[in-house]
């Protein structure tokens, strides 16, 4: 029995997408949903990946794939990668159809460079699809909206009812759709399976080049291991060799490259916004992955384990914030970037949106925090140059605490159990 559907913020994205262009390309990594999603939306199918066709598919493809693409539409092609000649002809397809909403193509990897013609520019629409924030898996009560946030019509007193239990277990069993609502210990089961998986056979599979999976280990537990930070080549070799592994820089580069392209790590820009002043502004990505799960899988950290290791559960939890906050800012049409100069000045998330509004958050879990983490936003705020840039927003404090309110000098209060797109 097919496992109930639960709407996705990437819904309404789908919808618009559909309504403006020929063809729409839904990346994202595997698990994360991209396929069910789809398949709401769509009227044909084709698994590019069932084991009972794909040979014939892939013969087809070589031959005449115009064959692939009959059916009603929009028509679903899963895994569409498999088969790269499929993006010519889509965009074919989308050129003489002259209609909007004709194909959706799902992958959870990046083909090799060169592998199309066209870039399809003016065709295809894309769209990146992640795990489920918690208001999507109905952990957040969505009492709070980012939209809101930045529109100026909040009503910031709101009550969490996430505790830190809670949150803790929510971080390790991650946004996965297939394990929300499963018992404890298999949805915490599937992530470390996930993970095997993407050590043993993605990661290898992407460029059909064979990686070492002691390494790929040794190295997604260094990223973990230097989740929510800046570390750099040097710095993460380092971690693994005090580890007792060895690795080269190029094959950290080759490897890290490899986990992007299909979805797995996901690290945080920097934002390099105008200052009054002339502050150096630190230019280096923050690490993460693409959901905190994967770093707690190969941490081996358990939601219990975390509770006595409040270090490792603070990065953690600041890496699940910033996944919920890109899967929000997505839909408001907004990125996520961190902040930081060389006066050590930072924030862990700026959320900024096309039309050049932003807002600044700072990430803490507890109460303790709170009244340093305001202070920097503030500082912040008066070191943006507002003759060529807007005020912002909002300035956000985003916790794992119960109550939220906005605080004497605006600064809002806010608990990741309350807030929304």
């Amino acid at each position: 029995m097919k496992q109930r559907y639960l709407e996705r913020i990437s819904d309404k994205i789908l919808d618009t997408a559909l309504e403006t262009s020929g063809a729409v390309v839904i990346e994202g990594p595997k698990w994360c949903g991209k396929t069910r999603t789809a398949e709401e939306k769509a009227a044909s199918c084709l698994y590019m990946q069932d084991p009972d066709y794909t040979d014939s598919y892939l013969k087809a493809a070589d031959t005449k794939p115009s064959l692939l693409l009959n059916g009603n539409t929009p028509r679903l092609i899963d895994e569409w990668q498999m088969a790269p000649v499929l993006w010519d002809a889509v965009r074919f397809a989308v050129d003489s159809r002259g209609e909007t909403g004709q194909f959706i193509l799902t992958g959870s990897a990046v083909p090799s460079d060169n592998v199309v013609q066209h870039t399809g520019t003016g065709r295809f629409s894309r769209m990146v699809m992640r795990p489920m924030s918690l208001f999507e898996s109905l952990e957040s009560n969505g009492t709070i909206s980012l939209k809101g946030l930045f529109d100026g019509r909040i009503d910031a007193e709101s009550f969490s009812s996430l505790t830190i239990e809670a949150l803790s277990f929510a971080l390790c069993r991650g946004g996965w759709p297939a394990s929300i609502g499963k018992k404890k210990s298999i949805a915490l089961k599937q992530v470390y399976d996930y993970v095997d998986a993407v050590i043993n056979i993605d990661v290898s599979r992407v460029d059909e080049i064979e990686k070492n999976p002691a390494r790929v280990r040794a190295l997604m537990r260094a990223l973990a291991r230097n989740i929510s930070t800046t570390a750099g080549i040097i710095t993460i070799k380092d971690d693994i060799a005090a580890n007792d592994e060895t690795i080269s820089d190029k094959t950290i580069s080759a490897y890290l490259n490899a986990l992007r392209r299909i979805f797995v790590v996901e690290d945080l820009p920097a934002w390099n916004p105008a200052m009054r002043s002339r502050t150096a502004i630190r230019t280096s990505s923050k690490r993460h992955f693409v959901d905190p799960s994967i770093a707690a899988a190969v941490l081996r950290a358990t939601p219990d384990s975390l509770l006595g290791d409040f270090n490792t559960f603070g990065l953690l939890f600041e890496s699940l914030c910033i996944r919920d906050l890109r899967v929000y800012s997505q839909s408001i049409d907004g990125d996520v970037f961190h902040y930081r100069d060389k006066n050590g000045l930072e924030a862990d998330a700026i959320v900024h949106l096309k039309d050049g509004r932003w807002g600044a958050v700072e990430v803490k879990m507890g109460a303790k925090e709170i009244e340093l983490a305001a202070e920097n936003l503030k500082k912040l705020r008066d070191r943006i140059n507002l003759e060529k840039m807007k005020e912002p927003s909002f300035l956000m404090v985003l916790t794992g605490t119960e109550f939220g309110y906005r605080r004497e000098d605006e600064v809002y209060i806010i608990p990741i159990g309350c807030l929304r797109d």
